[in-house]
């Protein structure tokens, strides 16, 4: 088995893989001011909770969105395993052609989703991760990586509504049961999720003009579960594709 960390903006995506199967995936909070000893608790606790003793752990890969924290998670994991993690990044054997402006630009979690995506579904693709940004990023036929979408996350956009506006108050993401809401929370959390829903399919729908082709369309992230139901397109959601990309990684380049 292998760690397999995502580092975000909001969460930390801590998973135990393999070949065969995922043993689990927890999120922490991503936490600016923590210290490495600090998360390597985190991750011994969800080790603990979840009985992995360490010594089934034979490698560990990361990747990241916030390179400020790389050290300290890396050391976090180093003081637990006895060494640091595989990080993702420019270098790195992926098998990804990528074909971008700027290839070196590109989210490491972006091209971790796409690596993944390759091998368990057919071209051509469109990945959606929802975390504090929504991405969708689009494989063409031939299986290059030829770009995507990025827009503010459910989250985000809910807090911006709440902070800018007297009345409107803070409220949890949960699926509404009907378009038309009867009162401030049920009217919020419609326009936020429905809204959310209704920009995907329609950047779906842009999205297969372009490609003159029906992709199969993945959708992974914490926030994705919330969504996608509420979609019409045909969407999978594959929680763990993140940690399978994380493990295909790691193998190519071990």
């Amino acid at each position: 088995m292998i760690l397999a960390i995502d580092m975000g903006n909001t969460n930390i995506v801590i998973g135990g893989i393999d070949s065969e199967k995922t043993y689990f995936v927890e999120r922490i909070t991503t936490n600016h001011v923590k210290t490495s000893l600090e998360y390597a608790i985190n991750i011994k606790n969800v080790f603990e909770i979840h009985n992995i003793a360490k010594s089934q752990v034979e490698g560990a890969i990361m990747s990241s969105v916030v390179p400020p924290l790389n050290a300290t998670l890396s050391s976090a994991v180093k003081k637990i395993l006895g060494f640091p993690p595989m990080l993702v990044g420019s270098g790195m054997k992926t098998g990804l052609n990528i074909r971008m402006d700027n290839p070196k630009t590109v989210g490491s979690d972006m091209i971790v989703d796409a690596v993944a995506a390759l091998k368990d579904y057919p071209c051509p693709i469109v990945v959606i991760d929802m975390g504090t940004a929504t991405t969708m990023s689009v494989i063409d036929q031939a299986g290059n990586y030829i770009g995507g979408v990025i827009l503010p996350g459910l989250k985000v956009s809910l807090d911006s509504l709440s902070s800018k506006t007297a009345q409107l108050p803070d409220i949890s993401l949960d699926i509404p049961r009907k378009v038309i809401g009867k009162n401030t929370i049920d009217c919020m959390r419609s326009g936020i999720m429905y809204g959310n829903a209704g920009t995907i399919d329609g950047i779906l729908d842009r999205m297969e003009d372009e490609l003159g082709a029906c992709p199969s369309v993945v959708a992974t992230g914490g926030l994705s579960r919330f969504v996608v139901p509420l979609c019409r397109h045909k969407i999978v959601y594959d929680e763990a594709l993140l940690l399978k990309g994380l493990r295909i990684l790691y193998e190519k380049n071990t």
